[in-house]
């Protein structure tokens, strides 16, 4: 299992940024490099308890799907999505927000398992933790902008 933990500050009140870390219309915007999409179950708007959510996205070169499911939500502190079907063995991605002095703390810690044993291992040690934690952290500047933009006209 690998674990990479993300906090992010963001001048802008908790219950903004729990939804625009749910707001699937954001989450596109925030993965355009990788072109994803979200092609089945819910695909737009805010996602919520139970709903499912089918990704297509580009990664090494490959389309690649992810499905996965809104397993634990308790807005505005936190919610978790976990894989259904993908690429991943397992992977669990629960969003952490709290409140603190002048804004919120958003902690995400994506914890997931490779296939193919010891090939996967050495990939995922020299290649995709690296890769997951910018991809995380390109989405969490696109959160903090959007978020503080429309709090600090």
């Amino acid at each position: 299992m690998t674990e990479i933990r993300a906090i992010t500050f963001i001048e802008a009140p908790v219950e903004i940024c729990f939804d625009l870390a749910r707001d699937i219309d954001l989450h596109l915007k925030s993965t355009a490099r990788t072109r994803e999409i979200a092609v089945a179950g819910r695909t737009t708007g805010l996602c919520e308890l139970g709903d499912e959510i089918t990704w297509e996205a580009t990664h090494f070169f490959i389309r690649q799907r992810l499905k996965v499911k809104i397993t634990r939500f308790d807005r505005p502190h936190s919610f978790t999505d976990e894989m259904l079907e993908g690429a991943f063995k397992s992977m669990r991605h629960t969003h952490n927000f709290r409140a603190i002095d002048g804004g919120t703390e958003m902690e995400d810690i994506f914890v997931y398992s490779v296939p193919y044993r010891i090939f996967g291992a050495m990939f995922d040690q020299l290649i995709l933790k690296s890769y997951m934690t910018r991809f995380l952290k390109a989405r969490n500047v696109v959160i903090k902008k959007v978020a503080e933009d429309s709090t600090h006209p």
